[in-house]
């Protein structure tokens, strides 16, 4: 009830206000601890060398500096993803910059990496790693999505720059190249460069055993797409998250908002993102995980992207339309889903069915017509 009247609340604020408000409350310990002392077996795996107690992530987005990691955790989630973060300080684009679809149950946002820059992130980051993490023993597994400032006149400069200021503090390290809001970054979504990035990343982490990432758009054309999916491997990247947002607007949408431009998030993106996801899963060698994202609202959302092929999840606009209990929800209606369909552990799941259409059927998030 608490979690409803604190949506309600948000709800009649601008976007970003509301977003703000609830960064500030995460970042001060004002959320209940609505899923912190779950435990379900069924749901723990070792994947990319680390340790989750479930597949449900926070996807990086919400938390831009890096400000509101334990909040999150005490929420149920089994990782964060903070970010994005570039090496130096940067506004973003004009507001207003992010937008509601209530009746499509997704956002618009053109944010353009605004975020506070590496220096900032690495004073809280180095902060809760010595003081906070440790109340969340094997639950805080941290991600780090770094990315480029908009006037760099060398990008792959920065990704090495973030990586270096932030890899001690990171469990994974996210590069994202996906984002429709920074001019020409997308661009870089070529096998070439995207193994020059890698490199200059692995570079400068602190560790090299830290898992490496890269987040990819939707909105690729497939060659492309199997392109870079075949030269994963060879570049050394842990694992890839499909997908970030997308420029294109179904002609489903009914809200007065479609029309605006940047990234769509939420509902509208969920068959087309799970459609990515299999389709990577067929041409990846299987020791090469995929984080799914793209509409994952519920457990059946979430569950139809793992029988896809994603060893983990993650949402965001979900978070924000619906409310911060919804995470504990999420992974105790994921347990029951796993169970129902006779699986004794979340990996016996993982790829089990290699169409979309009919991960999302037996999931229960489509009805079939």
């Amino acid at each position: 009830m608490i979690s409803r009247l604190a949506t309600l609340f948000a709800h009649r604020l601008s976007p970003e206000r509301a977003h703000h408000l609830a960064v500030w409350a995460m970042s001060h310990g004002l959320v209940p601890a609505f899923g912190q002392e779950q435990d379900f077996p069924r749901l723990k795996q070792n994947c990319l060398g680390l340790n989750f107690t479930n597949p449900i992530g926070l996807a990086a987005g919400f938390d831009k500096n890096a400000a509101a990691m334990s909040g999150a955790f005490r929420l149920g989630f089994g990782f964060v993803e903070v970010g994005t973060i570039t090496p130096k300080p940067q506004a973003g684009n004009a507001k207003p910059r992010v937008f509601r679809l209530p009746q499509d149950q997704a956002v618009i946002n053109r944010y353009g990496f605004n975020n506070d820059g590496a220096e900032q992130a690495k004073t809280r980051l180095a902060a809760w790693r010595q003081t906070v993490s440790g109340q969340f023993g094997q639950q805080a597994v941290l991600g780090i999505n770094i990315g480029a400032n908009k006037d760099s006149p060398d990008r792959i400069a920065d990704y090495a720059a973030t990586s270096a200021i932030l890899s001690p503090y990171a469990d994974y390290i996210t590069v994202n190249v996906s984002s429709p809001n920074t001019p020409g970054l997308r661009d870089m979504q070529t096998p070439e460069i995207l193994a020059d990035i890698m490199t200059a990343v692995k570079t400068g982490c602190a560790r090299p055993e830290i898992p490496v990432l890269i987040k990819l758009s939707p909105d690729m054309n497939e060659a492309d797409f199997l392109a870079v999916l075949e030269r994963l491997p060879d570049m050394g990247a842990a694992g890839v998250i499909l997908t970030n947002t997308t420029i294109s607007r179904p002609d489903s949408l009914r809200s007065s908002h479609k029309t605006e431009t940047g990234g769509l998030s939420g509902a509208p993106l969920l068959v087309s993102s799970t459609e990515w996801l299999a389709l990577a899963r067929s041409r990846l060698p299987k020791d090469i995980p995929i984080i799914g994202v793209g509409g994952v609202d519920n457990a059946a959302a979430a569950y139809a992207k793992i029988l896809a092929g994603a060893h983990l999840v993650q949402l965001y606009t979900a978070l924000a339309l619906n409310g911060p209990h919804i995470v504990a929800k999420m992974i105790h209606d994921l347990d029951a889903l796993l169970a129902r369909d006779g699986f004794a552990h979340i990996t016996d799941a993982i790829g089990q069915v290699s169409n979309a259409a009919e991960a999302l059927r037996i999931s229960g998030r489509i009805k079939p017509v």
